[in-house]
């Protein structure tokens, strides 16, 4: 029983090390809510009179409601993305979709009756079998990184179609990396 209790330690301590490695998010760029709208003080009652456009007197951020098509901005560009690509042979998200996908998730978060497909892809190298695989660890890969940022794991579904849904003809490297994507479909 002693050993089944250290064997659960060393488990516990290596996934905390792994997902606090995984952070890359820098203290400075990390999104700010003000979820104090209704006790006392100049920057709560600013926040709640103010409206959902306005920011407080203290930090001076705005609120944005992201699951709104129409508050335009930054949060509608990146809503409005919805293809992650990948490096060859590779199923790791890179950080550049980061922003993107952590603006579906707060949408996602926000309404958890919403649902998506995450579409994986490959290029048409490689084996049948094998491109359907490399397809599934992709759409996996986004699928983890959603969880991650709070979306349910009920409202993803990852799905592979590897070599068959190619998004460009041709056989040179602008096309093939055009093809090795995750697409994040509405159901």
């Amino acid at each position: 029983m002693n050993l089944s209790h250290r064997t659960l330690g060393t488990a516990a301590l290596t996934l905390s090390l792994l997902l606090a490695g995984c952070s890359s998010t820098k203290l400075d760029e990390a999104p700010v809510e003000n979820r104090d709208l209704s006790g006392g003080g100049a920057a709560a009652g600013a926040g709640a009179a103010g409206g959902a456009g306005s920011g407080t007197a203290q930090s001076g951020v705005t609120t944005v409601d992201l699951s709104k098509s129409g508050s335009g901005g930054a949060a509608t560009g990146l809503l409005a993305q919805r293809v992650v690509y990948f490096d060859f042979d590779s199923f790791v998200v890179k950080d550049e979709f980061r922003p993107m996908l952590e603006a579906h998730a707060k949408v996602l978060s926000a309404n958890r009756s919403k649902r998506m497909a995450l579409e994986g892809h490959t290029d048409e190298r490689g084996g049948r079998e094998y491109n359907l695989a490399l397809g599934q660890k992709r759409a996996e890969a986004v699928l983890r990184t959603l969880v991650l940022l709070g979306v349910q794991d009920g409202q993803l579904e990852a799905v592979s179609f590897g070599e068959e849904r190619l998004a460009v003809q041709g056989s040179d490297e602008a096309a093939h990396a055009k093809n090795r994507r995750v697409e994040l479909r509405d159901k």
